[in-house]
């Protein structure tokens, strides 16, 4: 005898596994944002000339900019042990020291580094303490799955150097002896102790790297709930490190952190809230009601919201609703953005995912059950490490509308009359958050809109032959 319920089964995700190649970007690319988000940092990234080409061509838009960022190229006889590790890295910090004199120095280890087993976290602490300047270490390297993968490491470096509530307390005894710091900073403590329009909860931190605008947006939505967020992991300083200690909460807002994630449970005993991530208005709505929920807040006014934002999309909307989409998997953001693109309307014929971490995106796998079950359509199917010929395959029969892919296939499908759009396009773009959720669809209809363009100007036929030809 069973127990009748209301609601039916959420139905079972579908896994597969291929063990395939994958075609992404490296993870040393992580330099691009993070030097930007971190404004006193400045980024060493160790290793040989091809990562230099990589670095130039990645980042040759920011060419006018002045960038914080450097590569040391290692030359044969650093590869074969002919130089000193130690006095060859303490010439370029110096260097950097005496020209930028950055707040922290990050190195950015790479393939070769790892190959050659060059002990950068050995050298890292005796040249930091000769020059007084922090150096964190972070093993960025094209052995990982996804080039977002890069900032992970970063971050999860960095976790490590948050200042815990008893290192905090001796810094504040000793400054409150200073009375002109003490002066300068009354303002701000004022500020900071006006806690009138929160709850009381226990101390959250988040963490991943968002554009200051982003941030901002997300820290106003918690606050009108009551929520106070005591830190982003990074912060737009590194002398602004969060204070993480034992028993605090975090909760990351990229599915692509889960080292980040480990290391604040296990290094610094936080504990993590496992919530879907905020992309889209549903996302960023369950983010919100996850996080209320955890730290004892009643949320309000959450649903109103959403709906007002899905009446702003609905133009949108309109475009993709009955479509399909197939993702080859690139970036990690695969699954929340199949999640929205499914709570849009559309079909997705497959999730390829580079790497798959079930416990940290377990949040979100579960909301993308439950959203398929809500809009009545199947389960799609997860392909981690997909195998990109069986992929081209599987696209060449089920002919889905749009593709989102890396960069590597868009060229040849679009020649065989496929629709694609860059999934790198979708790490740089603002996605996070109720107010952001229009960029996502403007990238996601873009092809579509071009197309339909095309077929008023009579160019369709044109372009079928010319993908024939």
């Amino acid at each position: 005898m069973t127990l009748a319920t209301e609601n039916p089964v959420t139905p079972e995700l579908k896994f597969e596994c291929e063990t395939g190649n994958y075609h992404t970007f490296c993870p040393i690319s992580c330099v691009a944002w993070l030097y930007q988000k971190i404004e006193d940092s400045f980024f060493l990234v160790i290793g040989t000339k091809t990562c230099g080409y990589f670095l130039q061509n990645a980042m040759g838009v920011m060419i006018f900019a002045e960038p914080r960022y450097a590569m040391a190229e290692l030359e044969e006889a650093d590869i074969s042990a002919q130089l000193s590790d130690y006095n060859e890295l303490k010439r370029l910090c110096d260097q950097i020291k005496r020209d930028r004199n950055p707040s922290v120095i990050v190195w950015i280890g790479t393939c070769t580094t790892e190959i050659i087993k060059m002990d950068l976290e050995g050298i890292a602490p005796k040249l930091e303490a000769e020059l007084g300047i922090p150096i964190v270490v972070a093993r960025a390297n094209g052995l990982d799955y996804a080039f977002t993968q890069g900032e992970d490491t970063v971050l999860a470096a960095m976790a490590n150097r948050c200042p815990k509530e008893s290192e905090v307390k001796q810094e504040a005894e000793k400054t409150e002896r200073n009375a002109i710091q003490k002066l300068l900073n009354f303002g701000k403590k004022a500020e900071d102790t006006n806690n009138d329009e929160y709850k009381s909860h226990p101390p959250l931190v988040l963490f991943g790297s968002l554009p200051d605008p982003v941030v901002t947006n997300l820290t106003l939505e918690l606050k009108k709930q009551g929520v106070k967020i005591d830190g982003w992991l990074p912060a737009k300083r590194y002398t602004e490190l969060p204070v993480i200690d034992e028993g605090y909460y975090v909760a990351g807002v990229n599915p692509f952190l889960s080292r980040t994630a480990t290391t604040l449970m296990r290094r610094r005993k936080c504990k993590l809230i496992g919530a879907p991530f905020p992309i889209g208005p549903d996302g960023t709505r369950a983010w919100i009601e996850k996080i209320c929920s955890v730290v004892g807040v009643e949320p309000q006014g959450l649903a109103e919201r959403e709906a007002q934002i899905w009446e702003n999309l609905q133009d949108y909307v309109d475009i993709i609703k009955g479509k399909s989409v197939f993702f080859m998997g690139d970036n990690l953001l695969e699954i929340s953005l199949a999640r929205f693109l499914i709570r849009c309307g559309m079909t997705v014929d497959e999730i390829g995912i580079p790497y798959m971490d079930k416990r940290y995106q377990k949040g979100e796998l579960d909301f993308l059950a439950q959203t398929c079950q809500e809009m009545g359509v199947a389960v799609p199917t997860i392909v981690e490490k997909p195998d990109n010929y069986n992929q081209l395959q599987r696209i060449k029969e089920i002919k889905p509308d749009l593709v989102i892919t890396g960069m590597a296939h868009a060229n040849p499908l679009e020649a065989r009359g496929i629709n694609t759009k860059w999934s790198v396009e979708f790490t740089f773009a603002q996605i996070h958050g109720f107010t952001n959720a229009r960029d996502i669809l403007e990238l996601v209809t873009r092809p579509l809109r071009r197309n339909n363009n095309l077929k008023d100007l009579g160019w369709s036929k044109l372009v079928k032959d010319e993908a024939k030809g």
